[in-house]
């Protein structure tokens, strides 16, 4: 493998927001953040920065005290950078251009599901999420839950070979918005509950992670056992209320007939699961790794799911099997408080896999970033 003559320096693309949100809420900019720190510990790595392209001011969320990251716009980043990973927002063609005229290199990372973002666009009349395909880019980096669905859409429309790289997350961020929350109001699994509040987090902007299997498998809980459930919980949800078939199907469920079901805005996850939430149920297509899930799990919370990708934690079930989903739900109402010593070590195994300071993944990242510089 050819090897750069120098300690690399390299950086990430984000778009700070005019008005700084909560960045939780922003799993993209998380991902942007978690992807510079585990660049910034490789090896083959002098120094790894965040490129803000909007020239906002990063706000607390980004502050590179909080993160450890440093942050440069793209004035700078074109003059001292390496490498750039285009990943939270888009820098001109004729930029990438540039760096590579002067021995740099580009790479695509994707961090959701292009080929569905994309064809939803098209399709729907939606504005278009995925990054411009005119970049030229030396690789396309992708996780392995969309590597089934876009690893040959990605290598094909960039004109460059598709490289899966690991998932990351820390609880960086759930920690400081833990920080946010009432005394009175902890974060974290309270075992003993005779009823439960199941909550559905899914965002219901793509069919990739929607409500309807979560709603549909409660459902099914329900009808075996209407004891158990206190309350049902879909967020993110208040647009789905008002569309008319989507309000007829929900309208069937003795869960909504019943009055124990409601459908809520947009919060997040460790404010509302604080206040409103005994459970999670979640539901993936072809996005089998979420930031969701982890938090879920760092707390201790029963998480019923589908994702093969961490079918050893939690309450697992099948691809679309609603009545499997009820099932596992079910299990986990009547097994979760004694198994918690279980969960608690299958927990820390999948967090430790994904941490940026894990040694495999700093190995990882180190191998793609020097197959940059590989002859293509």
């Amino acid at each position: 493998m050819t090897q750069p003559q120098h300690a690399l320096r390299v950086g990430v693309t984000l778009a700070a927001p005019d008005s700084p949100p909560s960045i939780r809420e922003s799993g993209a900019l998380q991902s942007c953040v978690f992807l510079a720190q585990v660049l910034s510990r490789s090896p083959a790595v002098g120094q790894a920065v965040l490129i803000n392209t909007t020239g906002a001011p990063p706000g607390e969320w980004l502050d590179p005290a909080f993160t450890g990251m440093r942050i440069v716009g793209p004035d700078e980043a074109a003059q001292v950078l390496d490498v750039v990973v285009d990943m939270g927002a888009h820098l001109p063609a004729g930029w990438h251009q540039a760096l590579r005229a002067r021995g740099g290199r580009s790479t695509l990372m994707r961090a959701g599901n292009g080929y569905v973002s994309d064809i939803e666009s098209a399709m729907f009349d939606k504005p278009p999420e995925a990054l411009s395909l005119d970049t030229p880019c030396a690789a396309v980096w992708l996780l392995p839950g969309h590597a089934h669905s876009c690893a040959d859409y990605h290598a094909l429309t960039a004109r460059a070979p598709a490289r899966v790289v690991p998932h990351l997350w820390t609880p960086l961020f759930l920690h400081k918005g833990i920080a946010t929350l009432a005394p009175d109001k902890p974060w974290g699994y309270r075992p003993g509950s005779a009823r439960w509040r199941v909550c559905c987090f899914e965002s219901n902007r793509s069919v990739t992670k929607s409500c309807l299997i979560p709603l549909l498998a409660c459902e099914e809980a329900y009808r075996a056992n209407p004891a158990f459930l206190q309350m049902m919980y879909v967020t993110n949800a208040l647009a789905l209320k008002d569309h008319l078939q989507f309000a007829l199907m929900a309208g069937s469920l003795d869960i909504v007939r019943h009055g124990v079901a409601s459908f809520e805005g947009r919060f997040a996850t460790s404010d509302f699961l604080a206040h409103h939430g005994d459970c999670i149920i979640s539901h993936h297509w072809e996005s089998g790794q979420s930031y969701l899930h982890y938090e879920a799990l760092y707390g201790g919370y029963p998480l019923v799911h589908n994702s093969e990708f961490i079918k050893g934690c939690g309450y697992y079930y099948p691809h679309f099997d609603c009545q499997a989903g009820g099932a596992a739900l079910l299990r986990a109402f009547m097994e979760h408080d004694r198994r918690l010593e279980d969960e608690k070590h299958s927990t820390a195994a999948l967090l430790h896999s994904l941490d940026v300071a894990n040694p495999a993944n700093i190995e990882a990242y180190t191998r793609e970033l020097l197959a940059l510089f590989e002859p293509r």
